[in-house]
């Protein structure tokens, strides 16, 4: 069997990945590790700019080598985990929206996704939404929420 672990360098990524590398070990299966490349909006001038978001606020992107270069120390990290423990993997860099790059790289060629689950509250969750609600509500294969 063949699972996809999403990982993205948080702490309940990494849970996701270590469940994932159990997972594979014992049913002597395979992983792809796979980082979405998103590069983050970032605000300057935050909760001490004036509230009028024209004056002292600016929202910039990070350049995409800055966000692959964080995806690939990520995925070099879990490869080295996976293949410390002895299982294959495989890593790749999708781009784009996670759910959606996540969801369509995985259809037809994994046997399951394995995603870590924040925590987040309510409120937050229903503002920014979840990557694992979202693969878990869109995804063709089982969805494995670690948490």
């Amino acid at each position: 069997m063949k699972f996809l672990v999403a990982v993205d360098g948080s702490e309940s990524s990494t849970e996701a990945l270590e469940h994932a590398i159990d997972l594979a070990s014992r049913v002597d299966g395979s992983l792809v590790v796979a980082y979405a490349v998103e590069p983050r909006v970032l605000v300057e001038g935050g909760e001490e700019a004036p509230t009028n978001a024209e004056v002292g606020q600016r929202i910039y992107t990070e350049d995409i080598e800055v966000a692959e270069e964080r995806g690939e120390e990520v995925l070099e990290d879990a490869r080295s985990r996976a293949e410390s423990a002895g299982v294959a993997v495989e890593t790749t860099l999708l781009y784009g929206d996670p759910v959606d790059s996540i969801v369509e790289y995985a259809d037809g060629a994994v046997d399951g996704i394995v995603v870590g689950h924040r925590g987040l509250s309510g409120r937050v969750e229903g503002m920014v939404g979840s990557v694992a609600k979202g693969l878990v509500g869109h995804a063709s294969v089982p969805v494995t929420v670690v948490k």
